[in-house]
């Protein structure tokens, strides 16, 4: 019997919500309606997926959808019955994070890559990058021009990573490369980017849409 080299389980994790109008992409609305927030979210979160399904073409690596609001039929009314999904549950963006990774952990997976959808900059050929960084280093990350981060690669679970951050503030790259370095990890970042979340971003979107015309 051949003993053949085990392949490395890669996982993917996207976090996302339920594009109901009112509830999602909020700092949008006074640009876009409650609806037009909503749709974006809808657009962001499957031109996300199917960067995600192109990787897929390339490189071993399984995924799951952690998602908020709605509910797992709205989520696979809308995405499809072929997708993995699981509520984020309770907490802090923190405490969702490391559940998820801790669950991946648990399941069998040894790298692992949370993304969410905001960030339509986020390709096959960076995820590619990303897992494989994680061959070399403890922690990769994904640096967002706003002060916070895109992609978030480990190896093991850290729940120090996501303890004691400001979510949602210009400090939360820092402050993670800040706990990164007091326990020691190995990090790499990747190209920063942009996210979408306020109206004068609304232009980085129009040119992704653009580029698939």
């Amino acid at each position: 019997m051949l003993n053949l080299p085990v392949k490395p389980k890669q996982h993917l994790i996207i976090f996302t919500r339920y594009p109901e109008p009112g509830k999602t992409k909020t700092r949008l609305i006074p640009a876009l309606g409650n609806l037009g927030a909503a749709n974006l979210q809808r657009e962001m979160t499957e031109h996300t997926i199917f960067q995600v399904q192109e990787l897929q073409k390339k490189i071993a690596i399984s995924m799951e959808v952690r998602f908020a609001g709605g509910n797992l039929q709205l989520m696979q009314d809308w995405l499809g019955l072929d997708l993995v999904y699981h509520s984020q549950g309770e907490g802090d963006l923190g405490s969702r994070m490391a559940r998820s990774l801790f669950d991946a952990f648990e399941s069998g997976a040894d790298k692992i890559i949370i993304i969410g959808t905001d960030c339509p900059g986020v390709n096959a050929q960076i995820l590619t990058t990303a897992f494989e960084k994680l061959h070399s280093f403890d922690l990769v990350l994904g640096p967002a021009l706003d002060g916070g981060y895109y992609l978030i690669g480990l190896c093991q679970p850290i729940p120090e990573l996501f303890a004691n951050i400001e979510w949602g503030t210009a400090q939360v790259f820092q402050k993670t490369l800040e706990i990164a370095r007091n326990i020691n990890l190995s990090h790499v970042n990747l190209s920063p980017l942009a996210d979408i979340d306020r109206p004068e971003d609304l232009p980085i979107w129009e040119q992704v849409l653009m580029g698939e015309m």
